[in-house]
């Protein structure tokens, strides 16, 4: 059984919003106190502080008489906020992530329940210290009974809870289709069936009315209810944006599963090229990380192969007919013609066709064709 989130949006009433701002306060609190407590003792005395350590810091810290707030909320998400330090700690020793940094209330506020802290009958979901249900909006039911909750409020002020459940995936009908796709600015992506589709663009959609908001914000005075109720505008265009981008690339990403048995794109880094200060709103607006992310995870719960290349194969300037590789092709430029065999060739199309072939290549031999760094490749189960 694999586990997956289901996320919801609910309402909460007054005195459940109550109850969660406090339960976000003593959240963030406590993470930011051992946060500061496990850094310090680390500078003075070179000691690094597990969980069991900055457990019973938690423990000190509810018996201070001064913070006796930390006891009018459940306990479970101030331990789980723990854990989810230790778990940053850990990826940072380990070179995968930067130093865990402090909570700030004005940011995605989160906390977690495990069963004993929240109660699912009758399909109504009940959190701890809380007698009313929350007033959900099920866009889908729910596979089973969930194990753990997230309650998160986000910069628009919007509520949303995500239910973890055990689910069985059930793998599609296979399909002959195979595709190679071209990740792009001006077309988010070209397949080799010289199919192309746009890039919707929605930060520059939305880019006036951002700037308006923006530089109404920028003249409110600080700490002023106005400039709180600017900010609110502001990370509500910001969501709208967020909200339709996700919306597109997971009808995208869906499609092209349904289509095709066999997936090939181009691995890319991003973190890198979102480096170029000239393209690096562009990229992040495209949101290529998030659409492989989508792939990779839908193409192994639906049975499909996702085959992803090389970063360094000369997919662009490889020739799809006879293999000949140019010594450059800068980005402006569009078409060109093979000199070897004088093929007329779009960048686009050329590319996805290239790494088509790569990707098949990989996948049935399983050997690196750019004689570069190892290539990653995501079977089907």
């Amino acid at each position: 059984m694999n586990k997956r989130a289901y996320k919801y949006r609910f309402y909460p009433t007054t005195e459940q919003a109550e109850l969660l701002a406090r339960t976000f306060g003593c959240v963030r609190f406590v993470y930011n106190s051992v946060l500061r407590w496990r850094t310090d003792v680390f500078y003075q005395y070179q000691e690094k502080i597990g969980y069991t350590q900055a457990n019973a810091r938690l423990t000190a810290l509810k018996q201070d008489p001064t913070l006796t707030f930390l006891s009018e909320v459940s306990c479970v998400p101030l331990q789980q906020c723990l854990r989810h330090q230790q778990t940053a700690f850990k990826n940072f020793f380990e070179g995968r992530a930067r130093y865990p940094v402090f909570k700030r209330r004005r940011h995605r506020q989160s906390a977690e329940f495990t069963r004993s802290a929240f109660q699912y009958r009758d399909g109504k979901l009940f959190l701890a210290k809380s007698n009313t249900p929350l007033d959900m909006r099920w866009s889908r039911e729910l596979p089973g009974e969930p194990s753990t909750l997230t309650i998160s409020k986000d910069a628009a002020g919007r509520y949303f809870v995500s239910c973890l459940c055990e689910f069985e995936p059930k793998s599609l009908p296979v399909t002959q289709g195979v595709t190679g796709i071209d990740l792009g600015l001006k077309d988010l992506f070209v397949t080799d069936q010289r199919e192309r589709i746009s890039n919707p663009r929605h930060t520059a959609k939305y880019a006036t009315k951002l700037a308006l908001a923006q530089r109404r914000l920028s003249k409110k005075k600080l700490g002023s209810a106005n400039r709180a109720k600017a900010r609110q505008k502001v990370a509500k265009l910001h969501a709208k944006i967020s909200d339709c981008r996700q919306d597109n690339l997971h009808k995208l990403s869906r499609r092209l599963i349904n289509e095709n048995q066999v997936i090939c794109i181009e691995s890319l880094k991003v973190k890198n090229m979102i480096r170029n200060r000239k393209l690096s709103k562009a990229i992040a607006d495209a949101g290529w990380g998030e659409f492989v992310r989508q792939l990779a995870y839908k193409a192994d719960w639906a049975g499909r192969s996702l085959v992803a290349i090389d970063p360094w194969f000369p997919s662009s300037k490889r020739c799809s007919g006879c293999k000949h590789t140019l010594s450059s092709l800068p980005l402006s430029i569009r078409t060109w013609d093979c000199p070897a065999c004088g093929a007329h060739h779009d960048r686009d199309i050329n590319a996805a066709i290239n790494i088509k072939a790569a990707g098949l290549a990989v996948l049935a031999l399983g050997e690196n064709v750019s004689g570069m760094e190892s290539i990653f490749v995501s079977c089907s189960r």
